[in-house]
């Protein structure tokens, strides 16, 4: 048990470190960028900091690693619009990405968010990293205002932004899933050795109630805890061969999620 705990502790705290690197090119939409990097893990993600006069500079994109080549040291990163501030009211202007701006990633790795069945498996995970914990009860009460009693890919985006998370923690099946909480790529998986009892749905909080809408998606109680998850995952893993490799052998309930997948037998 030490041993499997000493393996997530190495996990769950190897992206602590932020990283900076100027981009090399930017192709013409300014949609896609890359950059000179020694290795970076597909799907993480950061922004693009662009220089508008001394000691001045301004966020102009959200950035995520779609790409790596080991042999020329080049990451391709995928550029979307910045909205985390959401303000309107916030003035805005016509600069450009270009090469030399700095793209910064795994901006917010310290702090996480850790999504467990039970009060015990969530505590047993936890104590073992020094990373900074987001309680589960300040995303439950986010959802409560969302009206999602079930969470959807929109709620850990909204979390990741309100609370500076920059990943996410996912346990399923002796499983812990570490992803990035912008991409929801899969960054590390590490085994570990817990027994489970029944679940918490659709987590473990505190927090007795979360709040429903009438309608639309998430506004329904969740029924089982892994299948949601699974595919939450797999919609933004498409290629993985070996999630898809659990989720092909995990059992009837599972089998529905396989058709999230971009993958030839």
């Amino acid at each position: 048990m030490k041993y499997i705990f000493l393996i997530l502790v190495l996990v769950l705290e190897i992206f602590g470190a932020v990283i900076r690197s100027p981009i090399v090119s930017v192709n013409e939409n300014e949609t896609e960028v890359t950059i000179k990097i020694e290795k970076i893990n597909i799907g993480m993600s950061g922004f693009v900091v662009h220089k508008i006069a001394d000691n001045r500079t301004i966020i102009l994109k959200n950035a995520v690693i779609t790409g790596f080549d080991e042999n020329s040291k080049t990451a391709t990163l995928k550029l979307s619009k910045y909205d985390i501030f959401g303000n309107s009211a916030l003035p805005t202007a016509k600069w450009h990405v270009e090469v030399g701006d700095i793209v910064v990633l795994t901006f917010g790795y310290t702090r996480g968010l850790l999504i467990a069945p039970t009060e015990e498996i969530y505590y047993r995970i936890a104590k073992h990293s020094k990373i900074q914990w987001v309680h589960p009860d300040i995303f439950a009460t986010n959802l409560s205002f969302s009206g999602h009693p079930t969470p959807i890919r929109e709620d850990f985006t909204k979390i990741s932004n309100s609370s500076s998370i920059g990943l996410i923690y996912i346990f399923l099946d002796n499983v812990v899933y570490s992803l990035d909480a912008k991409s929801f790529k899969i960054l590390t998986t590490a085994s570990v050795s817990l027994v489970q009892e029944k679940a918490s749905l659709p987590f473990y909080t505190r927090i007795p109630e979360i709040e429903s809408n009438w309608w639309g998606e998430g506004s329904g109680n969740l029924e089982d805890y892994e299948p949601h998850y699974y595919e939450l995952i797999a919609k933004a893993n498409p290629k993985n061969k070996k999630l898809y490799e659990i989720i092909k052998n995990g059992g009837v309930k599972l089998q529905y999620i396989l058709k999230e997948f971009d993958i030839k037998e």
